[in-house]
């Protein structure tokens, strides 16, 4: 994401153009856009300042509230699948949500273990011991 101009830059340019220099010219001389310096005009003029706006609180809100509570709630319920513990667990939650939470407390998910099929012949046995 790239970086906001400095409050520095941004009062020099609305200052320019208060003295009565041509936007043009300004944008040239600073190398912004007509589209910021509009922008930082009509910023000014509804608050007063011309300080970038915040975006948001800085991500999505978790909702794994409680971890260690959600940890014990998989250790009872381990034969489940993800779409059954979202379901149980309540609160809105999808597969996603359980697979995302178990991302973050470090568990993995289950693995079928298959057995074998056939064991190893009598004579390939006794070659591998040689």
């Amino acid at each position: 994401m790239p970086a906001a101009y400095s409050d520095d830059l941004r009062l020099k340019a609305i200052d320019a153009v208060q003295r009565g220099e041509k936007k043009s010219q300004v944008c040239r001389f600073y190398k912004i856009s007509r589209n910021t310096l509009d922008l930082w005009l009509k910023r000014v003029q509804e608050t007063g300042s011309v300080r970038p706006s915040r975006l948001g609180s800085g991500g999505q809100v978790p909702k794994l509230k409680d971890r260690e509570k959600f940890r014990q709630f998989l250790a009872q319920n381990k034969d489940k699948t993800q779409k059954q513990i979202a379901e149980l667990w309540g609160e809105g939650w999808t597969q996603q949500n359980v697979s995302y939470a178990c991302q973050q407390l470090g568990i993995t998910r289950k693995k079928k273990l298959t057995a074998i099929k056939k064991e190893m012949k009598t004579s390939e046995k006794n070659s591998k011991e040689d």
